[in-house]
């Protein structure tokens, strides 16, 4: 085997391998987003909220969920961008690099939004349960979550 073919295989693997990963990990990171967290379960059923806080806490989810649309919209976009240069350039081009970079921006502002949903429900508790907040917050971070 000639060492430009070599080459050539290695450089398709390797890409091949990258589109691989970034699309598998962007279909894990969405699929759990989308199962109930241990946290929502706390929230809701465990930490005997009031009427008010129910309200409160209602109004913070319906403008968390429109901003993770728009955030998961974006990320898939930006696994579309990527599948289509790869199919076309079949390397790591620049193209390649950019959807890439997209999807990790998109990723990180929704991590962003996601810790300031958390802070701003925790602002609607009382001491006693925003301490119940904190320990499932905590397990759910380190995934301790027995």
């Amino acid at each position: 085997m000639s060492f430009a073919r070599g080459l050539l295989i290695t450089l398709a693997l390797s890409v091949l391998a990258a589109f691989a990963g970034a699309w598998g990990g962007a279909r894990y990171i969405v699929a759990q987003m989308h199962d109930e967290p241990p946290l929502h379960e706390v929230v809701h059923k465990k930490l005997n909220l009031t009427a008010d806080q129910e309200r409160r806490i209602a109004g913070l989810e319906r403008d968390f969920a429109v901003r993770r649309q728009g955030l998961e919209s974006e990320m898939r976009a930006a696994n579309a961008d990527l599948a289509r240069a790869i199919e076309i350039e079949h390397a790591y081009s620049p193209a390649v690099q950019q959807a890439v970079d997209r999807f990790h921006r998109a990723m990180g502002e929704l991590q962003k939004e996601t810790i300031l949903h958390v802070l701003a429900m925790r602002q609607v508790l009382t001491p006693d349960q925003a301490a119940r907040f904190d320990d499932t917050v905590v397990k759910a971070l380190t995934d301790e979550t027995s």
